[in-house]
Protein backbone atom coordinates (compact mmCIF):
# COMPACT_ATOMS: atom_id res chain seq x y z
CA UNK A 1 0.00 0.00 0.00
CA UNK A 2 1.10 3.56 -0.62
CA UNK A 3 2.75 5.08 2.44
CA UNK A 4 -0.48 5.64 4.38
CA UNK A 5 -0.16 5.84 8.17
CA UNK A 6 -2.92 6.06 10.76
CA UNK A 7 -2.31 8.31 13.76
CA UNK A 8 -4.96 7.71 16.43
CA UNK A 9 -5.49 10.86 18.48
CA UNK A 10 -5.60 9.93 22.15
CA UNK A 11 -7.43 13.19 22.86
CA UNK A 12 -10.51 11.05 22.16
CA UNK A 13 -9.39 8.17 24.40
CA UNK A 14 -10.58 7.42 27.92
CA UNK A 15 -8.12 9.41 30.05
CA UNK A 16 -8.82 7.24 33.08
CA UNK A 17 -7.27 4.31 31.14
CA UNK A 18 -4.87 6.20 28.88
CA UNK A 19 -2.02 3.69 28.92
CA UNK A 20 -4.36 0.80 28.20
CA UNK A 21 -6.25 2.75 25.54
CA UNK A 22 -3.01 3.74 23.80
CA UNK A 23 -1.72 0.18 23.85
CA UNK A 24 -5.02 -1.19 22.56
CA UNK A 25 -5.25 1.22 19.63
CA UNK A 26 -1.71 0.33 18.58
CA UNK A 27 -2.46 -3.39 18.82
CA UNK A 28 -5.54 -2.71 16.68
CA UNK A 29 -3.34 -1.34 13.90
CA UNK A 30 -2.49 2.28 14.66
CA UNK A 31 0.92 3.42 13.42
CA UNK A 32 1.68 6.68 15.22
CA UNK A 33 0.18 8.11 18.41
CA UNK A 34 -1.00 11.69 18.04
CA UNK A 35 -0.54 13.55 21.33
CA UNK A 36 -2.41 16.88 21.44
CA UNK A 37 -1.10 19.54 23.81
CA UNK A 38 -3.41 22.52 24.40
CA UNK A 39 -2.70 25.41 26.77
CA UNK A 40 -6.03 27.27 27.11
CA UNK A 41 -4.19 30.26 25.65
CA UNK A 42 -3.30 29.61 22.02
CA UNK A 43 -6.38 27.36 21.82
CA UNK A 44 -9.45 27.23 24.10
CA UNK A 45 -8.76 23.95 25.87
CA UNK A 46 -6.32 22.41 28.32
CA UNK A 47 -4.94 18.90 27.87
CA UNK A 48 -1.78 16.89 28.53
CA UNK A 49 1.78 17.74 29.50
CA UNK A 50 5.21 16.07 29.39
CA UNK A 51 4.54 13.95 32.49
CA UNK A 52 1.67 12.19 30.70
CA UNK A 53 3.92 11.42 27.74
CA UNK A 54 6.63 10.13 30.06
CA UNK A 55 4.03 7.90 31.75
CA UNK A 56 3.05 6.41 28.39
CA UNK A 57 6.67 5.55 27.67
CA UNK A 58 6.92 3.94 31.11
CA UNK A 59 3.80 1.96 30.22
CA UNK A 60 5.95 0.46 27.43
CA UNK A 61 4.45 2.42 24.54
CA UNK A 62 7.28 2.14 22.02
CA UNK A 63 5.51 3.37 18.86
CA UNK A 64 6.34 6.80 17.44
CA UNK A 65 4.54 9.60 19.26
CA UNK A 66 3.87 12.93 17.56
CA UNK A 67 3.46 15.77 20.01
CA UNK A 68 1.27 18.47 18.47
CA UNK A 69 1.97 21.64 20.43
CA UNK A 70 -1.01 24.00 20.37
CA UNK A 71 0.69 26.33 22.83
CA UNK A 72 2.13 29.84 22.80
CA UNK A 73 4.98 30.49 23.39
CA UNK A 74 6.26 27.13 22.27
CA UNK A 75 10.05 26.99 22.68
CA UNK A 76 10.24 26.46 26.45
CA UNK A 77 8.20 23.25 26.29
CA UNK A 78 10.11 21.54 23.47
CA UNK A 79 13.01 20.18 25.57
CA UNK A 80 10.59 18.77 28.15
CA UNK A 81 8.57 16.85 25.58
CA UNK A 82 11.70 15.66 23.81
CA UNK A 83 13.09 14.34 27.09
CA UNK A 84 9.74 12.71 27.91
CA UNK A 85 9.87 10.61 24.74
CA UNK A 86 8.46 12.51 21.76
CA UNK A 87 9.39 11.23 18.29
CA UNK A 88 7.94 14.17 16.34
CA UNK A 89 7.20 17.65 17.67
CA UNK A 90 4.90 19.83 15.59
CA UNK A 91 4.09 23.48 16.21
CA UNK A 92 2.15 26.38 14.70
CA UNK A 93 4.05 29.26 13.04
CA UNK A 94 1.90 31.77 14.94
CA UNK A 95 3.25 30.37 18.24
CA UNK A 96 6.85 31.52 17.77
CA UNK A 97 8.69 34.65 16.77
CA UNK A 98 11.38 32.67 14.94
CA UNK A 99 10.15 29.60 13.05
CA UNK A 100 13.60 28.54 11.86
CA UNK A 101 14.98 28.75 15.40
CA UNK A 102 12.13 26.63 16.78
CA UNK A 103 12.65 23.96 14.12
CA UNK A 104 16.36 23.85 15.00
CA UNK A 105 15.47 23.54 18.69
CA UNK A 106 13.32 20.49 17.95
CA UNK A 107 16.08 18.90 15.86
CA UNK A 108 18.78 19.67 18.41
CA UNK A 109 16.68 17.86 21.03
CA UNK A 110 16.65 14.71 18.92
CA UNK A 111 13.13 14.86 17.46
CA UNK A 112 11.70 15.21 13.98
CA UNK A 113 10.11 18.58 13.26
CA UNK A 114 6.65 19.42 11.94
CA UNK A 115 4.98 22.70 11.02
CA UNK A 116 1.22 23.01 11.47
CA UNK A 117 -1.17 25.11 9.42
CA UNK A 118 -4.62 26.11 10.64
CA UNK A 119 -7.40 26.26 8.03
CA UNK A 120 -6.82 29.96 7.32
CA UNK A 121 -3.03 30.03 7.81
CA UNK A 122 -1.21 30.80 4.54
CA UNK A 123 1.37 28.36 3.24
CA UNK A 124 4.04 30.93 2.41
CA UNK A 125 6.03 29.98 5.52
CA UNK A 126 7.00 26.79 3.69
CA UNK A 127 9.01 28.77 1.16
CA UNK A 128 11.73 29.29 3.76
CA UNK A 129 11.86 26.15 5.90
CA UNK A 130 10.92 23.10 3.82
CA UNK A 131 14.53 21.94 3.77
CA UNK A 132 14.37 21.44 7.55
CA UNK A 133 10.93 19.87 7.96
CA UNK A 134 10.11 16.19 8.38
CA UNK A 135 6.35 16.73 8.57
CA UNK A 136 3.72 19.22 7.42
CA UNK A 137 0.43 19.02 9.31
CA UNK A 138 -2.71 20.60 7.87
CA UNK A 139 -5.55 21.22 10.28
CA UNK A 140 -8.92 20.47 8.71
CA UNK A 141 -10.74 21.94 11.72
CA UNK A 142 -9.98 24.94 13.89
CA UNK A 143 -7.73 23.65 16.69
CA UNK A 144 -8.86 23.37 20.27
CA UNK A 145 -11.64 20.80 20.37
CA UNK A 146 -12.11 17.21 19.22
CA UNK A 147 -15.11 15.91 17.32
CA UNK A 148 -15.42 18.77 14.82
CA UNK A 149 -16.58 18.49 11.21
CA UNK A 150 -13.99 18.33 8.42
CA UNK A 151 -13.56 21.64 6.54
CA UNK A 152 -13.79 20.62 2.89
CA UNK A 153 -11.68 23.52 1.57
CA UNK A 154 -8.74 21.72 3.18
CA UNK A 155 -8.71 19.33 0.22
CA UNK A 156 -7.38 22.00 -2.13
CA UNK A 157 -4.78 22.96 0.47
CA UNK A 158 -3.66 19.32 0.71
CA UNK A 159 -3.22 19.21 -3.07
CA UNK A 160 -1.21 22.44 -2.99
CA UNK A 161 1.14 21.15 -0.30
CA UNK A 162 1.48 17.79 -2.03
CA UNK A 163 2.63 19.60 -5.17
CA UNK A 164 5.14 21.63 -3.16
CA UNK A 165 6.56 18.46 -1.62
CA UNK A 166 6.68 16.58 -4.92
CA UNK A 167 8.42 19.51 -6.60
CA UNK A 168 11.04 19.63 -3.87
CA UNK A 169 13.94 17.27 -3.17
CA UNK A 170 12.81 16.72 0.41
CA UNK A 171 11.20 13.63 1.94
CA UNK A 172 8.40 15.27 3.95
CA UNK A 173 5.34 13.55 5.36
CA UNK A 174 1.97 15.25 4.82
CA UNK A 175 -0.47 14.83 7.68
CA UNK A 176 -4.10 15.94 8.06
CA UNK A 177 -5.91 16.37 11.37
CA UNK A 178 -9.56 17.07 12.09
CA UNK A 179 -12.89 15.44 11.33
CA UNK A 180 -11.40 12.49 9.43
CA UNK A 181 -13.57 9.39 9.23
CA UNK A 182 -14.30 6.44 6.97
CA UNK A 183 -16.57 8.57 4.78
CA UNK A 184 -14.03 11.23 3.81
CA UNK A 185 -10.62 9.59 4.19
CA UNK A 186 -10.53 8.48 0.53
CA UNK A 187 -10.83 12.08 -0.72
CA UNK A 188 -8.14 13.17 1.74
CA UNK A 189 -5.81 10.39 0.61
CA UNK A 190 -6.45 11.07 -3.07
CA UNK A 191 -5.57 14.72 -2.46
CA UNK A 192 -2.10 13.65 -1.32
CA UNK A 193 -2.00 13.05 2.44
CA UNK A 194 0.29 10.40 3.97
CA UNK A 195 -0.79 10.44 7.62
CA UNK A 196 -4.33 10.62 8.94
CA UNK A 197 -5.04 11.76 12.48
CA UNK A 198 -8.25 10.11 13.65
CA UNK A 199 -9.81 10.55 17.08
CA UNK A 200 -13.52 9.87 17.44
CA UNK A 201 -13.43 8.03 14.09
CA UNK A 202 -11.67 5.24 16.02
CA UNK A 203 -12.26 5.75 19.72
CA UNK A 204 -16.03 6.14 19.42
CA UNK A 205 -16.20 2.47 18.33
CA UNK A 206 -16.14 -0.38 20.83
CA UNK A 207 -13.93 -2.47 18.55
CA UNK A 208 -10.86 -0.43 17.57
CA UNK A 209 -9.48 -3.17 15.34
CA UNK A 210 -12.68 -3.33 13.33
CA UNK A 211 -12.73 0.46 12.95
CA UNK A 212 -9.10 0.58 11.79
CA UNK A 213 -9.52 -2.43 9.48
CA UNK A 214 -12.49 -0.77 7.78
CA UNK A 215 -10.49 2.43 7.29
CA UNK A 216 -7.56 0.50 5.84
CA UNK A 217 -9.88 -1.21 3.35
CA UNK A 218 -10.82 2.22 2.04
CA UNK A 219 -7.16 3.25 1.82
CA UNK A 220 -6.35 0.04 -0.03
CA UNK A 221 -8.81 1.06 -2.74
CA UNK A 222 -7.09 4.45 -2.95
CA UNK A 223 -3.75 2.69 -3.30
CA UNK A 224 -5.07 0.80 -6.33
CA UNK A 225 -5.98 4.13 -7.92
CA UNK A 226 -2.37 5.33 -7.54
CA UNK A 227 -0.77 2.14 -8.87
CA UNK A 228 -3.16 1.83 -11.78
Amino acid sequence: MKNFLLAPSILSADFARLGEETSNVLLAGGDIIHFDVMDNHYVPNLTMGPMVLKSLRKYNITAPIEVHLMVKPVDNLIPYFAKAGASFISFHPEATEHIDKTINLIKNNGCKAGLVFNPSTPLNYLDYVMDKLDLILLMSVNPGMGGQKFITSTLSKIREVRQKIDNSIHNILLEVDGGININNIADIALSGANIFVIGSGIFSYKNYKEAITNIRHVLEKVHHVFVN
